[in-house]
């Protein structure tokens, strides 16, 4: 059995009730807001205005609320009707392919005791195209695999990655103990939609941590298409360790925004949560477009309040890390 999906611009698609919203538009070249891809992170929400779906796996990232109002996860949702969306497609995406190529590691540069720059040089053959703000899937020595997000925008030949060491984790004991220089590894992607909308009035980032990294890449693709609005960057860690990069970003109109949790006595900027700072900020949201990449405790609490104060729904985007081993 087939039924159709038409979302709020009237892109319209067949779906089969053995497949996921999201793999049914995916199939048929239509890119919807996804990131994990299980129904944990969220990214996919949208709003069901007409139609039914049912669930194919449970939806942890959906609040009872959103569940008793008609919001859904596409990623583990089928379309059991004819079915309406309030969300739109990602036509800049489009023509972005996934693919599984080999790599080596260029370079691995300390830049906290517990944060490691890893830059991956490409086969001079490679066509390798994204957008600032994906991931990529690295695979390892032993064939584990995890996600990692683009810290900068394209380089020819190379791929710049930000890791954080996780205690007991599988590859990040690799990457801090046993990786060299030269080392053959795979990777598959680009993956996820977390990537530049149309500017409006001010361009908000919130960031936790590595989470930095994709907005580094944004960032410099703002700076470099000559953007000239306001650009407010809240960056949020526990000590000014976890702020392991440089803010420089010449010709944007940017507003840095340092906010740690445990700082010591000495520490004169912000403190507590950044979507606190940047509601303190800022009067209003509802010229403002978001964009929240960490943790995933952050983002939830982020959207939530920032919709309270006036942000439009589909003005706020997002990419959680999830953690794993």
């Amino acid at each position: 059995m087939t039924t159709e999906v038409t979302l709020r611009n009237r892109v319209c698609f067949s779906a089969a009730t053995d497949e996921s919203i999201l793999e049914a538009a995916r199939r048929q070249g239509i890119v919807l807001e996804h990131s994990c891809r299980d129904g944990r992170c969220g990214v996919c929400k949208a709003r069901v205005t007409a139609g039914e779906t049912v669930m194919l796996q449970p939806e942890p990232a959906l609040t009872p609320e959103e569940s008793g109002t008609g919001w859904i996860l596409t990623c583990v949702r089928y379309a059991a009707a004819d079915t309406t969306l309030d969300i739109e497609d990602l036509g800049r995406l489009a023509d972005i392919a996934v693919k599984t190529l080999p790599c080596r590691i260029d370079s691995l540069q300390p830049m906290a005791p517990d944060i490691v720059r890893i830059t991956l040089r490409l086969p001079p053959t490679a066509d390798f195209r994204y957008l600032p703000g994906q991931y990529v899937d690295v695979i390892g020595p032993e064939g584990v695999r995890r996600s990692y997000s683009l810290a900068t925008a394209p380089l020819a030949g190379r791929l710049e990655l930000h890791v954080r060491a996780v205690p007991g984790g599988v590859l990040s004991e690799y990457w801090f103990a046993r990786a060299q220089p030269n080392d053959l590894l795979r990777f598959e992607g680009p993956f996820g939609t977390f990537c530049r909308r149309e500017a409006y009035g001010k361009t908000i980032f919130l960031v936790t941590g590595t989470g930095f990294a994709p907005a580094h890449a944004m960032l410099q693709e703002l700076a470099s298409t000559g953007h000239t609005g306001p650009v407010w960057l809240y960056w949020g860690g526990r000590t000014p360790s976890d702020l392991y990069h440089p803010v420089e970003f010449p010709g944007l109109d940017l507003h840095y925004v340092p906010v740690l949790s445990r700082a010591g006595d000495d520490w004169t900027g912000n403190r507590g949560h950044i979507q606190d700072a940047a509601l303190h900020d800022h009067g209003g949201f509802g010229d403002a477009m978001v964009y929240a990449c960490g943790s995933d405790a952050m983002i939830h609490s982020a959207r939530r309040q920032l919709l309270a104060a006036g942000l439009p729904p589909h003005h706020f985007h997002s990419d959680a890390f999830l953690a794993s081993n």
